[in-house]
């Protein structure tokens, strides 16, 4: 694999000084020229360094550049932090889904719908990062799998696994009277997939418009995005978020965590955005004032 953007070559390969004149027991250099001979450690280290010359250049054109201290352990885009994060996800992600499967469908237990949310949850932070990573690269970095998202976030996923389980396990009919009728189920799965699907298209049509932090500076290339989901949303993102949080309490059959997830996302979703739209009318200006006229934030009674 290639070396990030920005690292510098220490004259190696493999692990062998430039200047030695023996074969080394490598792999064999997919970029190699025919016409140069004989491979040799010289060759290869020349090589590398036109290469990453070239990577240099792109990420340059592209504005922004990654050092090699950038994806060292315990830094912002430290590699083995985010393949530890992606593969913990993934198991997460598999056993969650399978709890759930068996739970449903041979022991015919309710509490499959909390292995369900978990499953949810781990696949929500998975694309979070990897359509940061693929569409919006120069801010692919741990954060971007938003697993510390704070302590109100935490303590919202929290409260309603309990309330899900102590409802389960001390109050079995009351959580019986709220789940005997699929209703709630099917709209709650249904606000799940169209929450997660608009979100993850919305990052998707941003690219690197997106980001995750309210930025009070544009910076160069920022574009109002006024196409696709956003023709008709301002903020699909944010609509996404929201009903995906109000389907994961139907699924789930909770009733206070439902009103305290319907309250605190509209708090957040309010002044957050009344917020965001003061620097977004001071970056574009009156283009931007028409764009909020013709479109809607798609939470209800937030304008």
């Amino acid at each position: 694999m290639s070396a990030p953007p920005g690292a510098p070559l220490n004259g190696h390969a493999d692990g062998l000084p430039t200047n030695t004149k023996e074969t080394a027991n490598i792999s064999w250099p997919v970029n190699r020229p025919e016409s140069r001979g004989e491979w040799t450690t010289k060759l290869d280290h020349d090589l590398r360094l036109r290469e990453q010359a070239t990577i240099q250049k792109e990420a340059g054109r592209l504005g922004f550049l990654i050092s090699a201290r950038d994806v060292m352990p315990g830094q912002p885009r430290s590699l083995s932090g985010i393949a530890s994060r992606a593969f913990l996800l993934g198991q997460v992600w598999s056993l969650s889904a399978a709890s759930a499967l068996y739970l449903a469908f041979v022991k015919e237990d309710p509490v499959w719908r909390a292995a369900f949310f978990v499953a949810t949850l781990a696949l929500f932070h998975f694309l979070e990062f990897w359509t940061t990573a693929r569409y919006n690269t120069p801010a692919a970095k741990m954060a971007a799998f938003l697993l510390t998202n704070g302590a109100a976030y935490q303590f919202a996923h929290s409260s309603a696994m309990l309330e899900h389980l102590v409802t389960r396990f001390f109050f079995p009919e009351w959580q019986a009277t709220l789940t005997k009728y699929p209703f709630g189920l099917i709209a709650g799965l249904a606000l799940i997939v169209t929450g997660q699907v608009v979100r993850s298209v919305a990052m998707v049509q941003a690219g690197t418009n997106f980001n995750h932090q309210v930025q009070s500076k544009k910076n160069e290339g920022h574009v109002l995005v006024t196409s696709g989901l956003y023709s008709w949303l301002r903020h699909p993102s944010y609509f996404g978020f929201f009903w995906w949080g109000l389907g994961t309490q139907l699924m789930l059959g909770n009733v206070v965590c439902l009103a305290g997830y319907a309250a605190v996302l509209w708090y957040f979703f309010n002044s957050r955005i009344q917020r965001e739209e003061k620097f977004l009318v001071n970056f574009f200006g009156h283009d931007y004032v028409v764009y909020r006229r013709k479109t809607m934030v798609g939470i209800p009674f937030i304008k």
